[in-house]
């Protein structure tokens, strides 16, 4: 009863006149005085005994009655009843009854207390605004106005909440008192047009009442408007922290809170200004011209100023951007400071290109500049990473390189560097990568502690309406999943905009997690400005023609309130048109287009000042032996006291260690032995992907697990040196589009670190194409930047049916950029100078030490190619895929080509057939050549580094064997694998004096059988075919 009693006392209605002052705006427990918490309707003139020194006492009655009604007087029980229930000023006070008055007197004068509204109704009434109140956080930004074209509903849902007492029309007093009527009857609420000036006292979830603790019902609504149902809409109450969505109420919530001075409106205006003149600018000049402009959204500037700006405020100093092609040139110029003739000179189709490489479209380019932000008066660094037209393919490539540049400065926390995305609003909701890269915001491998989101909501893609385009109400519901607050605000509203930028900016400083704010906005042109948008969206585009443009609408706002006026305002425009008319004068003097000054991610002092490799040479890869002892010792050990390892694990250790004994690596070993040696050399390096700490083969074991206690890691590989590079080794989420595109970005920051993504198996990679092709494959020919990224593909033949098999190596080769037909110049240091020409290295090692060594050369290089390696399975554990630390010592270095070491190399003249071959093959090779005694008929040579491809070491080959018949051998199918990409450049080898005939497996559709038997039928076959000698005679 007492809880009862205190929850009544403290909700029941005021009038308007009374609403009670709270200490503070978080609405603090008041202190214990009667002024706080007096719960009585009549004014102090109604009821004069509560005025002065009385009122101690009162206070003093009161609270006894609170604990208990009966101990107090039968008249001050009267009295504290009436007021709690509600009773008109002057009437709670029933003065008490004489001694002899009668009991039927007595309960006449208790008659007003049975007269009150019962408690309960009370509490009732309270909870529902409660309830409405909740409502309106919810629900409210379904009923915003967010269209700037008025036209569409920007989430599809075109039904009105039931709960919200609004409408599009919400200052028609007839909608809102039928609004009021059908949630009555419904039963919502039970409130009716009387309760719209009673008085209700406002819950901690809220902050509408500023100050006041207690609002009218028609005061509370219409701040729950303003706050919920304008040009912002907040979705937040999917958040499952309470201390964050009251964060995002006070913010929104608080009366007045979106105020602009005078000053920060004219910033506002200027930013406007050359956001909107710029796209005229080049309309005006090239109006031919692709360049995917701004119209519509020119808000998107000052947007992203502000975000930079309030980010640099709370110590930010280094933003990594990623967007696509619309805007991007006004993103360059406006956000990022490029020149201006830098720009304008694109537009010349006279321009040379000066770099090597085939370069890009200016829509598509990067840029990297470091500037004092004026605002803030502090350095800042802005990195823009250059795109292809895959839309959202940069998202995980910004987060990578971020995660890097935060790794490198020993930002754990994301406070010095962040990354904002900008989105279009089709792409955010179709494409998969979006929802892949969400998931890694969090994961702490890959966590950049926060991710602004912009999405410019165009409300179309392309031709497609966004009712054909998503199924959710929202482009952006995607970023529900990671409970990231959504800021919708309508693009024709700068303040509106500026304000939710602000706050995005501030939620990610102060949370540190992921935020979304919504330009909803529109589309001036068509796709791009040759295209023409009226086939497809008639209404649409009749509407934008008349809409007047949003520097227009705002300057006009201002001089009509006097923040400026008309002329200040045409000086304004007539200032930035003066600096785009003399940048586009000086960028006639441009004659050639130099790609590299667009490089977004420069590796200062690792080149040239003119950007070349300060070398042509490689060093040996190798290493001396008490190294190769140390690191293995650590390999077969645990460095952490009191480490109990599984029985299974023990066993693998203590292999290990008998190997290093024996002066003996396997193929997990020499990849620990390449890791340590880099690592003492202060190479960070860092291997990702699904299940690379144990291994997917369960061979590696990088990350050892207590057995004893939970979560307990030791990684023995960061135990190896004093001052070691750290290791970091990460499995990732079930995702390669989106940690491959992480990985590459992450690789894109520095040098000197050896960057490595695994795939689970080989042929899991072709879900990650988009990287591939778009990136790893063209990148620096692209865009002039290098990237030394590792791809590490399970490949191999091994009856495990067509998933498991193969890593699609005719794939990578078919995009190798060599020429087949033309042998090349053999200068000094052709191997390295192969490698520097090539757009990327494709290796298939099959010995533990030319593994090791390729690894190692991928970072002594003087320059930095992605590299492709197919990895074996069989071969972790094949007694013969053995290497002696012999073939790992200082003066080895990879083996592009390893000739026959055998009885065939011996009498090269006797020999009738060469098979080259690549990879694990070459192990069933061996068998059956020993098998049937052939060892003197049939050399094997093995193409280790397949492409560039060796032409001068396989010269050798075939020249060494000048009787020999050439045949490829693989375990692929004819149509797979190898042979299309090597045939043609072996008969260039050997001036097409021979056929290169080809001993393998027949085409098929499938990369491999399912059925175990024909697996061993079809190996059969190819190996009999590799030997029978006549096998040709026919065919030639």
């Amino acid at each position: 009863m007492l809880n009862l009693r205190t929850c009544a006392a403290k909700l029941r209605p005021l009038t308007a006149s009374q609403t009670v002052k709270t200490l503070s705006q978080h609405r603090v427990a008041a202190p214990r005085t009667f002024q706080q918490l007096r719960c009585y309707s009549a004014p102090v003139a109604a009821e004069p005994f509560l005025s002065g020194t009385s009122s101690n006492y009162v206070e003093e009655m009161y609270y006894a009655w609170l604990e208990n009604p009966k101990s107090v007087h039968k008249s001050w029980d009267i009295f504290f009843r009436n007021a709690n229930a509600g009773a008109a000023p002057g009437t709670a006070y029933q003065s008490p009854p004489p001694l002899s008055t009668s009991l039927s007197t007595l309960s006449q004068a208790q008659f007003l207390v049975q007269a009150q509204p019962n408690v309960d109704k009370l509490v009732e009434d309270h909870l529902a605004v409660q309830s409405l109140i909740r409502a309106y956080q919810i629900r409210g930004h379904h009923v915003a106005q967010l269209d700037p074209l008025g036209i569409l509903d920007a989430d599809l849902d075109s039904s009105l909440p039931a709960d919200i007492v609004t409408s599009t029309d919400k200052l028609d007093l007839a909608v809102f008192k039928e609004r009021l009527r059908v949630l009555t009857v419904g039963g919502f609420y039970g409130l009716d047009e009387s309760d719209l000036d009673k008085v209700f006292h406002l819950p901690t979830t809220t902050f509408i009442g500023g100050n006041e603790s207690a609002l009218p019902l028609r005061e509370i609504i219409r701040r729950l408007e303003m706050a919920y149902c304008q040009h912002i809409g907040v979705e937040f109450m999917f958040i499952n922290d309470l201390e964050q969505c009251q964060w995002i109420r006070q913010k929104f919530e608080t009366p007045g809170i979106m105020q602009f001075t005078n000053e920060e409106k004219r910033t506002l205006l200027a930013r406007l200004v050359r956001s909107t003149r710029f796209e005229e600018f080049l309309h005006r000049k090239w109006s031919s011209e692709k360049r995917f402009g701004l119209e519509g959204c020119e808000v998107l500037i000052p947007a992203l100023k502000t975000i930079i700006d309030k980010s640099s405020e709370k110590g930010v100093d280094y933003v990594i951007m990623g967007m696509p092609h619309r805007g991007r040139l006004n993103v360059l110029a406006n956000v990022i400071r490029k020149e201006l003739e830098q720009i304008f000179c694109q537009f010349d189709s006279k321009l040379e290109a000066a770099d090597e490489g085939s370069g890009d479209v200016k829509y598509h380019l990067g840029m990297y500049h470091r500037r004092i932000n004026r605002v803030t008066d502090r350095n800042i660094t802005l990195s823009l990473v250059a795109n292809p037209s895959h839309l959202e393919a940069a998202d995980p490539v910004v987060q990578g390189k971020t995660k890097a540049e935060q790794f490198y400065c020993g930002d754990t926390e994301g406070k010095k560097v962040m990354s904002i995305l900008l989105h279009g609003d089709a792409a955010f909701a179709g494409q998969g990568i979006v929802y892949e890269t969400f998931h890694l915001s969090d994961l702490p491998s890959y966590t950049t502690h926060g991710t602004v989101h912009v999405v410019v909501n165009n409300q179309i893609g392309f031709t497609t309406d966004p009712r054909m385009a998503r199924s959710s109400p929202y482009p952006t519901d995607v970023a529900r999943v990671v409970n990231a607050p959504i800021f919708h605000v309508n693009a024709d509203d700068p303040e509106a905009v500026v304000y939710v930028c602000n706050v995005a900016a501030e939620w990610r400083s102060t949370f540190h997690k992921d935020v979304v704010v919504d330009l909803v906005c529109y589309r001036r042109n068509g796709h791009n400005e040759m295209d023409e948008p009226m086939f497809t969206q008639p209404l649409m585009y009749k509407q934008i023609r008349k809409q007047k443009p949003v520097l227009q609408k705002y300057a006009e706002l201002l001089i009509s309130q006097g923040v400026v006026n008309q002329l200040e305002y045409e000086e304004e425009i007539a200032k930035y048109d003066k600096i785009c008319e003399e940048a586009h004068a000086r960028s006639k003097d441009e004659k050639i287009l130099h790609i590299k000054h667009w490089l977004d991610s420069p590796w200062p002092g690792f080149f040239t000042l003119d950007g070349q490799p300060r070398s042509m040479t490689c060093p040996s890869t190798g290493l001396n032996e008490e190294d190769l002892t140390h690191i293995g010792q650590v390999a077969s050990s645990v460095p952490v006291e009191d480490f109990t390892i599984h029985g299974g694990l023990s066993r693998i250790l203590k292999t290990r260690g008998e190997m290093v004994k024996n002066r003996t690596v396997d193929w997990a070993l020499a990849e620990y032995m390449a890791f340590g040696s880099l690592l003492k050399e202060g190479i960070h390096i860092r291997l990702s992907g699904q299940d690379v700490e144990r291994g997917t083969f369960s061979h590696r074991h990088h990350v050892l697990h207590d057995q004893n206690v939970d979560k307990r890691i030791c990684i023995p590989m960061n135990h190896l040196w004093p001052n070691q590079a750290p290791y970091t080794v990460c499995n990732s989420s079930l995702s390669e589009y989106g940690v491959l595109g992480f990985e590459l970005g992450f690789a894109m920051a520095s040098p000197n670190a050896l960057v490595l993504w695994e795939a689970q198996f080989g042929d899991f990679h072709n879900t990650a194409q988009c990287i591939i092709d778009q990136f790893i494959c063209p990148g620096q020919a692209k865009w002039v930047r290098q990237n030394g990224i590792v791809l590490l593909l399970p490949h191999g033949m091994e009856g495990m049916g067509p998933e498991h098999s193969s890593a699609r190596p005719e794939r990578f080769l078919q995009m190798c950029n060599d020429d087949p037909d033309v042998f090349p110049k053999l200068l000094d240091d052709f191997d390295v100078r192969q490698l520097y020409e090539c757009n990327w290295i494709v290796v298939n090692c099959s010995t533990p030490a030319n593994f090791f060594h390729v690894l190692r050369r991928q970072i002594l290089l003087p320059f930095r190619k992605p590299l492709i390696i197919f990895t074996p399975k069989s071969l972790l554990r094949h007694p013969e895929a053995r290497s002696s630390f012999d073939d790992m010592l200082p003066g080895t270095h990879f083996l592009r080509v390893i000739p026959d070491s055998g009885p065939a190399a011996q009498n090269p003249e006797q020999v009738k057939r060469v098979l080259f071959c690549t990879g694990k093959v070459y192990y069933d090779l061996t068998r059956e050549r020993k098998a049937r005694q052939m060892e003197a008929d049939v050399a094997i040579t093995r193409v280790e580094q397949l492409s560039p491809f060796p032409f001068d070491l396989l010269q050798k080959e075939a020249q060494k064997y000048p009787a020999a018949e050439l045949v490829w051998c693989q375990e692929e199918h004819k149509n797979q694998g190898y042979y299309d990409y090597v045939k043609p450049r072996l008969r260039t080898t050997i001036n097409r004096a021979k056929p290169v005939w080809y001993a393998g497996r027949e085409p098929a559709a499938a990369p491999a059988t399912g059925n175990k038997k024909t697996h061993l039928t079809e190996l059969q076959r190819l190996l009999d075919t590799a030997f029978n000698l006549d096998a040709f005679k026919d065919l030639a």
